[in-house]
């Protein structure tokens, strides 16, 4: 397998500049680093091994943490969303024209009074968007559970996507993974994922499906209408587990309720009910799972696991796509890459929609709907399979791929006065806080990358630290830069490993730079090879000096660390560094 290598050059900085803390408060500084150049180069094999066709394009569509999608069309054009949790900005957004190329258009949730976040773990905060058009009032909706704070469940919306969305609009009722649904005849309904009544729960994991009727003009459910349409899943005899993401469709006079069952990991599926009204009652099809990846067998090549949270569109010819999450594991079992965005036609010339192929190994790649051209990583659209992004930090605003971690990216980037680069203002809070962090991050989009940028910096004592960071959460973490003690200046890397209760972090390895800052750069590098990472360091950008062997990348696995997300790469200072050479 290839080598993933990640790498920064660190040099002086001088002048004092202004820091945004948590508190609000400004303090000043008397030195920040600047980052001139990020470059992300994917590497995996599955994709040299399947070079693609004329006809053909990969699947997963968005690589790396995009998790639990939702697709709507309006017209030739379609968009999509993928939850975000604690990132910032929130709720990516994403148009096409064919379903096959794809470029970000920003934020749903791109403002501070949107997004409240600041004092939530990584994989709290803003979960399951769904996004629908409502043609009866030429309007897109954007509906989601804030589980970070006082929120709960919200709905934005825009008459265009490309020009932003509005501030939330708190909705009256609990629960969580809520999905709007517009009828023929001008009526629109919530239904959500919630908790049985009080006192009906009947074992671990029982959840019902609720609808509400939705008063359009008021954007708010209708009291009362509220109404149980699952109760547990498609058989409760069995215990079925997490139904959620529920989503209403209709066809040919019929109306159809898609769901998720069994908990977001590998015994993950989707399943179908059929009714004839959208408040039920609803008859699951006789079939279910219609997708599944949790049947096969384990060792099988290219392996996806985890299927499941599914959205159908329909094309404007009448054809049907589903866009859902999976994870593509490592040669470990590991999912540093996170939850993904995959994509299958389907087969609804039937009573119910087939998922094509979605009950055997999914196959890299897929052929193209009619019409459609491979522009995959040219004319704006965001490359896909194995691609090198080149980030030289030139202007702003960033890349919508540059993400912030609690709070506003804007808060402590800015671009350098003198020799240009983004220059990022350190906070006191350190990677272990939950709470805002001077980082800014990149996803992890393949098994095996590279990840370079070059770092202006010198730190003033052994609270300053500035370099790379590796992170699946706060609780677990890597930790690679440039600290001193005294007057002498160290390389460390530490490893943080979260418990349910604790955290425990250790310093793998430190080394001094026996070099003159002010005059000299250091390239900082990690490698994996699958699930070993290597940290090293160059003071030519050539030859690299191994610091701390070979280390695991487990705690970069939402298998191993918890939560949702997936390894996020991060640019990264702090003057509240904790790591002792």
């Amino acid at each position: 397998m290839k080598k993933i290598v990640l790498t920064a050059t660190l040099l002086l900085v001088g002048g004092a500049i202004t820091a945004c803390a948590q508190s609000g408060k400004a303090k000043k500084v008397k030195n920040a680093p600047v980052f001139t150049q990020a470059v992300y180069q994917g590497n995996d094999e599955v994709y040299t091994k399947n070079p693609l066709k004329a006809d053909e394009f990969y699947s997963p569509i968005l690589q790396g943490c995009y998790p639990d999608p939702s697709i709507c069309r309006r017209g030739n054009d379609y968009f999509l969303v993928c939850s975000s949790f604690a990132m910032f900005p929130g709720v990516p957004i994403f148009h096409s024209t064919d379903l096959v190329n794809w470029k970000q258009i920003g934020h749903v949730l791109d403002r501070e009074s949107q997004l409240k976040v600041s004092d939530t773990g990584i994989s709290s905060g803003v979960y399951a968007p769904t996004i629908r058009y409502n043609p009866h009032n030429e309007t897109f909706y954007m509906i989601t559970t804030d589980v970070a704070g006082a929120l709960g469940n919200i709905v934005v919306k825009t008459k265009d996507p490309f020009q932003g969305w509005s501030d939330p609009i708190k909705m009256n009722f609990d629960g969580i993974d809520p999905s709007l649904f517009f009828d023929d005849n001008g009526k629109a309904y919530i239904v959500h994922n919630d908790a049985p009544a009080s006192g009906e729960t009947l074992y671990e994991g029982h959840r019902v499906i609720k609808v509400w009727e939705y008063d359009v003009e008021k954007d708010q459910v209708i009291a009362g209408t509220d109404k149980v349409i699952v109760n547990g899943g498609v058989d409760i005899s069995k215990q079925p587990i997490w139904i959620e993401a529920p989503h209403i469709y209709k066809k040919d006079g019929l109306y159809y309720l898609m769901c998720a069952e069994g908990g977001t990991g590998d015994w993950h599926s989707e399943v179908i009910f059929e009714g004839k009204s959208a408040t039920g009652p609803f008859i699951p099809a006789a079939n279910n799972p219609i997708l599944s990846q949790r049947y096969l067998n384990p060792t099988r090549e290219n392996k996806v696991d985890w299927a499941g949270h599914a959205d159908i569109v329909s094309t404007p010819s009448g054809d049907y796509y589903a866009v859902f999450l999976a994870v593509r594991p490592n040669e470990q079992s590991r999912v540093n890459t996170g939850r993904e965005t995959f994509i299958l036609p389907i087969d609804w010339s039937g009573k119910f929609p087939v998922f094509i192929n979605g009950l055997v190994p999914f196959e890299p790649k897929l052929k193209m709907p009619a019409g459609a051209t491979n522009q995959t990583g040219q004319n704006g659209f965001l490359p896909n399979g194995n691609f090198t992004y080149t980030e030289h930090f030139a202007a702003l605003p960033l890349d919508y791929r540059w993400i912030g971690l609690r709070g506003a990216r804007e808060h402590f980037i800015s671009l350098a006065k003198k020799g240009g680069g983004l220059q990022i203002t350190p906070f006191e809070t350190n990677m272990k806080a939950v709470a805002p962090t001077s980082t800014l991050f990149y996803r992890q989009q393949h098994i095996n990358f590279t990840f370079t940028t070059t770092l202006k910096y010198q730190p003033l004592s052994e609270k300053d630290l500035a370099g790379i960071t590796c992170v699946q959460s706060e609780r677990s973490h890597y930790v690679f830069g440039i600290t001193c003690k005294g007057k002498e200046t160290f390389l460390v890397l530490e490893r943080t490993a979260g418990e349910r209760r604790s955290i425990s972090s250790k310093v793998v390895a430190s080394v001094p730079l026996n070099i003159d800052l002010k005059k000299m750069s250091v390239t900082l590098q990690v490698q994996a090879t699958g699930d070993e990472y290597r940290f090293s360091y160059s003071t030519d950008g050539t030859t690299f000096t191994n610091v701390g062997g070979t280390v695991s990348g487990d705690i970069l696995s939402t298998d191993v660390a918890g939560g949702f997300t997936g390894n996020m790469i991060g640019l990264y200072a702090t003057t509240g560094n904790d790591i002792l050479p």
